[in-house]
């Protein structure tokens, strides 16, 4: 079932409350994922990469050599990204299961990656100078009010309130994908791949590496890969359609940029609102009335169609 949100302001100075605004809609459709909750948020470029990192999961084991295996792993993964060569400018390590940095870097983004992943049960859930994901267990207001997204302001976001269907009840399993290596891209999609083994091996082959078995994560990948060739985030989506086989709505956003793709059944909901000032979408038309305070018209979008919105 799962639910699927975006929004982008328009023409706006980088400083709206979309971290509360994600949050109002996501929670609006509780119902439709109450598993996990998922968030890629985007603000103005920040002093230096900000990465977001996953730590190893309790599993309910809460107990002091849990708590010192997380303190390990926070010192490990700052000496290795110091060791890369980068300078940390700051450390935030109140999340309970994450560990977020900042840091200036002039060297290979994959390669510190990578390095940081090298660490047991660390996983880099995003790296970029605009991008944020925050996931994990819970609805939306209580993944909101852990890592105190009501007061992150910026420009747009995507979020995914998550029903586990076919995987287990964890943070890896949990959306938005970021499109590794590549910074600043991120996907929610509700529906299925059907060609999603060929087109893992396909980008395997090309180097690429994935941190889930999730169909979201091939489309995140792919897009990057064709914006990395020259295409502009609407060619790649135009072309995912005759690429990507399935049934399947998703969002895709970039550092400025939001996009929505409809496979050629459409048989997935999407409902959209769109105003001088803000565009809104989301699986159900309650998760935009939870942010547009005024009367408004939504429209289920075509199959088929690709619309792109930029900040």
């Amino acid at each position: 079932m799962c639910g699927i949100a975006g929004i982008i302001y328009r023409n706006a100075d980088g400083h709206e409350q979309v971290g509360r605004d994600m949050t109002r809609m996501l929670q609006a459709m509780k119902h439709r994922g109450p598993d996990s909750t998922g968030y890629a948020l985007y603000r103005p470029d920040a002093e230096g990469y900000v990465m977001h990192v996953k730590l190893s999961e309790a599993n309910g084991h809460h107990d002091f050599e849990f708590a010192e295996r997380l303190r390990r792993q926070r010192g490990e993964i700052e000496g290795r990204v110091r060791s890369a060569g980068a300078r940390v400018l700051t450390v935030d390590d109140s999340a309970e299961h994450a560990l977020t940095l900042t840091f200036d870097h002039d060297g290979d983004l994959k390669d510190l990656a990578d390095h940081v992943e090298d660490v047991r049960g660390a996983e880099v859930l995003s790296l970029g100078r605009s991008l944020e994901i925050v996931k994990d267990l819970g609805d939306a207001e209580t993944v909101a009010r852990d890592y105190g997204l009501d007061s992150f302001v910026g420009t747009h976001a995507i979020g995914h309130a998550r029903m586990a269907t076919e995987s287990d009840v964890d943070i890896a399993n949990a959306h938005p994908y970021w499109a590794y290596p590549f910074p600043d891209v991120a996907v929610v999609h509700n529906g299925q791949l059907t060609n999603y083994h060929q087109w893992r091996r396909r980008l395997e082959r090309a180097g690429h590496r994935f941190q889930s078995e999730c169909d979201s994560e091939i489309i995140a990948v792919y897009l990057a890969q064709r914006m990395a060739e020259g295409d502009s985030l609407e060619e790649s989506m135009r072309r995912s359609l005759g690429e990507l086989d399935g049934v399947f709505t998703y969002i895709c956003v970039t550092e400025d940029a939001l996009g929505v793709a409809k496979d050629e059944l459409g048989a997935k909901p999407l409902v959209l609102y769109e105003s001088d000032d803000i565009v809104a979408l989301a699986s159900e038309e309650i998760a935009i009335r939870a942010v547009v305070d005024r009367e408004i018209e939504t429209y289920d979008p075509y199959e088929g169609v690709v619309m792109v919105w930029t900040v």
